[in-house]
C-alpha cells in the first residue's frame, strides 16, 4: 500500500511539475509577445510620424511616395493604408496568393478595424490617410507557440506513460510466470510424498476420520498447484456449466466462514449456463472475491452472488454489507502489493484480473461501493 501512494504521489509530482513548467512557459510568451505587439505599433507609428513630418511639402505625390517606401521598407506587419474614404490606396504583407483579390483585401481590412486602433495621418492639405495594421505572421506564431508547446509536453508525458505502463507489465508478467512455476515446482514434491504417505496410513488402518481429513488436504494442495502451473502458462478455456462451479465454490467458503454471515444466490442449481472457462482458475477468482466479502463483512453480514445471463456476456456479482471502497481505490485495489489487511500479500485480486481479463479476455472491476454499506464486485465473461 506504502508503495502505490508514493507512486502516485510521485506521478501528482511530475504532473503538476509539468504543468507548471507549461504554464510559466506560457506566461513568458505570452509577455514576450505583448512586447513585441507594442513595438510593431510604436514601429507603424514611427512611419506615421515620418509622414506627418513631411506632409508640409508641397508635392504630395513626393509624400505618397514617402509613405510607400516606408510600407515597402516592411517586412513582416501586415498593413493597409486607405484615404479618408475608406478607399485602400496601397498594402503591404498580405498573403500573396490573394493581395490582389480586392475581397480578400475588404475582409482583411475589416479584421484589421477590429483588431486595432488606425494610425491616423492628416495631410498639409487637410486630407487624411488612415494606416491599419494587424499582428505579424512572427508575432501569431510566437502567440501559439506556448499551446504547441503545452500539447508537445503532454504528448510526451502520455507517450512516457505508455511506455512506462507497457514495460511495467512486461516485467509483471515475467514475474508472475516465474513465481507461479516456481511456486508450483516447489509444492509438487511435497505434495507427491504426502500422497505416497496418504496410502501408508491406509494400509495401516489409521482411523477413517483422520484419512478422510488427510485426503481433503492433500487434494486441496493438489488444486493450488495446479492453479499455479495454469497461471505459468496459457490454460485451455473449456466449454461448460458455470452454475455448479459457482455454487460449489461458495459453499466451500461457507463452510470456512462464519455462521452469522448469510451467503445467498439468485440463481438455482437447475439453472444453466454454458461458456469457455478455466474451472481450476476460475475457482480461485470466485474464492478472493467472497474471503473479501468476508473478510470485510468481519463475520457478520449477507453475501449475494448474483448472475445476469445476457446474449453474448454473462455478469457474475458478488455483492457484500462490508467496510466498502473509496472511489478514489476503485483500480489500486487490483495492483499487485496493494492490502488492507496486516497479514497478506496483496496479489489474490491482482491475480484474479489477470485470470479475469488476460487469460478469459473479460472484466472484473468494482461496479458499485459505498464506505460502511458494501461492495458490489463484477465480472463480466464473455459467452
Amino acid at each position: 500500500m506504502n508503495i502505490y501512494s508514493k507512486k502516485q504521489k510521485w506521478k501528482l509530482f511530475l504532473l503538476f511539475s509539468a504543468i507548471i513548467m507549461g504554464v510559466l512557459s506560457f506566461l513568458v510568451t505570452n509577455r514576450l509577445a505583448k512586447k513585441l505587439s507594442i513595438e510593431e505599433r510604436k514601429k507603424v507609428e514611427l512611419w506615421a510620424s515620418g509622414m506627418r513630418q513631411l506632409s508640409d511639402l508641397d508635392d504630395n505625390e513626393k509624400v505618397y511616395a514617402f509613405i510607400f517606401e516606408v510600407i515597402k521598407n516592411n517586412e513582416t506587419v501586415p498593413v493597409i493604408l486607405t484615404d479618408r474614404n475608406g478607399e485602400i490606396v496601397s498594402h503591404r504583407n498580405l498573403d500573396k496568393t490573394q493581395e490582389n483579390d480586392s475581397a480578400y483585401q475588404h475582409k482583411l481590412l475589416a479584421e484589421m478595424k477590429r483588431a486595432k486602433e488606425p494610425i491616423e495621418i492628416t495631410l498639409l492639405d487637410g486630407d487624411k490617410n488612415f494606416i491599419y495594421y494587424k499582428e505579424s505572421i512572427l508575432l501569431t506564431r510566437l502567440f501559439y507557440f506556448p499551446i504547441i508547446q503545452f500539447g508537445v509536453l503532454f504528448l510526451f508525458l502520455f507517450v512516457s506513460y505508455l511506455a512506462f505502463s507497457s514495460s511495467r507489465k512486461a516485467e509483471q508478467n515475467q514475474v508472475w510466470v516465474g513465481m507461479s512455476k516456481e511456486t508450483a515446482h516447489q509444492l509438487g514434491t511435497p505434495t507427491s510424498s504426502l500422497l505416497a504417505s496418504l496410502e501408508l496410513l491406509k494400509l495401516k488402518n489409521v482411523d477413517e476420520k483422520i484419512i478422510t481429513e488427510f485426503e481433503k488436504d492433500v487434494q486441496r494442495l493438489e488444486v493450488i498447484t495446479d492453479r499455479f502451473s495454469k497461471i505459468g502458462s496459457k490454460p485451455k478455456l473449456l466449454k461448460q456449466d458455470i452454475i455448479p462451479v459457482l455454487i460449489n465454490t461458495v459453499k466451500y467458503i461457507k463452510a470456512r466462514s462464519s455462521q452469522k454471515i448469510n451467503f445467498n444466490f439468485n440463481f438455482s442449481e437447475n439453472d444453466k449456463v454454458i461458456l469457455p472457462f478455466n474451472k481450476s482458475l476460475f475457482e480461485w477468482v470466485i474464492e478472493n472475491l467472497c474471503k473479501n466479502s468476508v473478510d470485510s463483512m468481519e463475520g457478520l453480514g449477507n453475501l449475494t452472488v448474483n448472475i445476469d445471463d445476457r446474449v453474448q456476456y454473462l455478469f457474475i456479482d458478488v455483492i457484500d454489507q462490508g467496510k466498502g471502497i473509496a472511489k478514489s481505490k476503485y483500480k489500486t485495489i487490483f495492483q499487485p502489493g496493494y492490502t488492507t489487511k496486516q497479514r497478506g500479500w496483496g496479489l489474490g485480486l491482482s491475480l484474479s484480473k489477470r485470470i479475469i481479463e488476460i487469460y478469459h479476455k473479460g472484466k472484473i472491476f468494482v461496479n458499485h461501493s459505498e464506505i460502511d454499506k458494501g461492495t458490489n464486485m463484477r465480472i463480466v465473461l464473455k459467452k
